[in-house]
């Protein structure tokens, strides 16, 4: 059984709250006392979901069924960008490495009540092949909906009085016909 490495990894983010379909950019720095192989320095965004769930079992002891309450763990994205392949690694080994994900628009953004969560985490990880990987303390994202889109302020139209066409309420002139100083169609009713 092989031992981890004397090695040390560390995830920097600027921030902690991300929004849906936003590119999450930070920086992960390795620095080793000891020589081995890494196969990849990578993070790892994980999206777990879990549900609180119940289901009758029967209980030979009291003859009946029982309701039993279990908790349903479900992975909603698994995703490990790369940010270095294999490095011979050597005492004194010092660098940092830049890592960028996409949190996914069609994902669920971070909650949590008595009876299910959906939690983001990510870490960093120096993979490495026959031994157990050196990896980062775990960082709790909070993911929340994008921000609303900025709202579009609505045009009324009228019809111009010689070609018909739309033209917007405050224009001094056609942009189809190029009348100007024209009188909007009136509408007969």
């Amino acid at each position: 059984m092989f031992k981890k490495p004397k090695a040390s990894v560390s995830l920097t983010l600027p921030k902690s709250t991300f929004e849906l379909g936003e590119d999450l950019k930070g920086t992960i720095t390795v620095s080793c006392q000891d020589e081995f192989d890494a196969t990849e320095i990578r993070a790892e965004l994980r999206c777990i979901e879990k549900k609180e769930k119940e289901k009758w079992v029967y209980n030979p002891r009291e003859k009946r069924d029982v309701r039993r309450t279990y908790t349903e763990r479900n992975t909603l994205v698994s995703v490990d960008p790369k940010a270095s392949g294999r490095l011979h690694m050597l005492p004194g080994f010092k660098k940092t490495f830049p890592i960028e994900v996409n949190i996914p628009a069609g994902g669920i953004e971070s909650f949590y009540d008595n009876k299910s969560s959906v939690t983001w985490f990510i870490k960093g990880v120096v993979g490495i092949k026959g031994r157990p990987d050196v990896t980062s303390g775990t960082i709790k994202l909070r993911v929340i909906k994008p921000s609303a889109a900025p709202t579009v302020a609505k045009v009324v139209t009228v019809s111009c009085q010689y070609c018909g066409a739309q033209v917007p309420e405050t224009a001094t002139k056609c942009p189809t016909c190029g009348a100007s100083n024209f009188k909007p169609q009136e509408s007969s009713g």
